[in-house]
């Protein structure tokens, strides 16, 4: 065991004694596009130099193929972020504290001014400190340094210049981020599977809901949603009114406060409206319907349960109307022709069946997404042993 001594940074701890801190303004170079340089969205071209934005950041490189490009003239007047491979870049606004190392770049490319290059000088490692700045050492500094402020995060050069970090002699930075590459490469791999798995239930679950319900059988008969239910607007209720209460409130996806006052007695089905149009939710208890939903308020004579998978059959999202804003219109879905059972003990049947299948698919979900939080905390705490000197690579 290697010894330790204090970095004098509460949330590093101990660091190998042949370990140093050193602030990022002392060991690289910061520069991003100022005041965009008079750059507007109306520069894009198909055609001309890269320009990388935040929203091109992808697993920890730069999707070319999002890229917008600028004139050449734009690429020629900003030298300090004329990219080039191997460059380290972090965001700045929108979403704060993607890193990206630049690979596969083929022609002259420049920066937005969401985003930062990190020039590393001589006896500092940038795929190093690529691992730091998606570590628990820079987060936890950014969270603290931002802590109070505005809830428009952005990372300003002038802080960041301050952030320091544990830095060990070059050839174990080469060695701690050629381990981490290869490391965290492996967990990636397995994440991306793992993510593929749930898509595939999610989409089996969305097939057998919809196969079950438009099975097309002879005794079944035509006619269209409003034959089945009656659908209604939810209720408003600004944020400042929600209080403690019982009663969920229910907006577009779901749950989003609580009250003491319920406008629609339980079971009762929601559905988006507008923010999360089509989302469909089952509610087993009295609860407020919010506006930004409507909900069933007549399931006339029909097995509520099978209304919620009549729903779920469909798809609702493409009912919805407006480019800028989508919102759904009830009477668009009660407008929607199906062929349905009237029988309400074959409703029930076939409830029961949906609801016994979609429980096994949700339970396989849910080991899925557990087995995820498992290995993207493992990634985590990997990162961190490694870039503050708790644990060591071999050598």
């Amino acid at each position: 065991m290697a010894e330790m001594k204090p970095s004098g940074i509460a949330w590093i701890g101990n660091i190998p004694t042949d370990w140093e801190i050193k602030k990022i303004k002392y060991i690289a170079t910061l520069k991003g596009r100022i005041g965009w340089q008079g750059l507007t969205s109306d520069e894009y071209t198909d055609e001309g130099a890269y320009l990388i934005t935040g929203t091109d950041f992808n697993n920890g490189g730069i999707n070319w193929e999002t890229c917008v490009h600028v004139p050449m003239k734009r690429w020629e007047e900003a030298k300090d972020i004329q990219i080039e491979n191997g460059d380290l870049l972090i965001t700045k606004d929108g979403t704060v504290g993607k890193v990206a190392i630049v690979n596969g770049l083929d022609s002259p490319c420049s920066l937005n001014s969401g985003v930062l290059r990190i020039s590393t000088i001589n006896g500092y490692d940038r795929r190093f400190l690529f691992w730091v700045l998606q570590s628990e050492v820079f987060w936890t500094w950014y969270l603290n340094k931002t802590a109070g402020n505005s809830t428009i995060l952005h990372l300003y050069q002038g802080d960041f210049a301050e952030f320091n970090y544990a830095i060990p002699p070059l050839p174990e930075q080469r060695a701690i981020a050629t381990f981490l590459d290869d490391r965290c490469g492996q967990v990636d791999s397995i994440l991306a599977d793992l993510e593929r798995q749930i898509e595939i239930l999610r989409q089996y679950k969305k097939a057998l809901i919809t196969e079950t319900m438009t099975a097309n059988k002879p005794h079944w008969v035509k006619g269209r949603i409003k034959d089945l239910m009656t659908l209604q607007r939810g209720y408003d209720l600004p944020q400042d009114n929600f209080i403690e209460g019982d009663y969920p409130v229910y907006g577009s996806n779901g749950i989003v406060g609580w009250h003491n006052k319920f406008t629609t007695a339980g079971p009762g089905i929601t559905v988006g409206r507008s923010g999360s149009v089509g989302e469909v939710n089952y509610v087993d208890r009295d609860f407020w319907a919010h506006n930004t939903s409507i909900f069933v308020n007549n399931c006339k004579g029909n097995n509520i349960r099978f209304l919620y998978y009549v729903l779920l059959s469909i798809n609702i999202k493409e009912l919805a109307s407006g480019s800028a804003v989508p919102t759904l219109d009830r009477k668009n879905v009660e407008a929607v022709h199906l062929l349905f059972p009237t029988g309400i003990q074959e409703q029930q049947a076939i409830a029961d069946y949906l609801d016994e299948k979609c429980a096994e698919n949700d339970e396989l979900i849910a080991e899925k997404q557990k087995a995820t939080e498992i290995m993207r905390k493992y990634k985590k705490s990997l990162i961190y042993e490694y870039v503050t000197g708790k644990k060591r690579v071999a050598r």
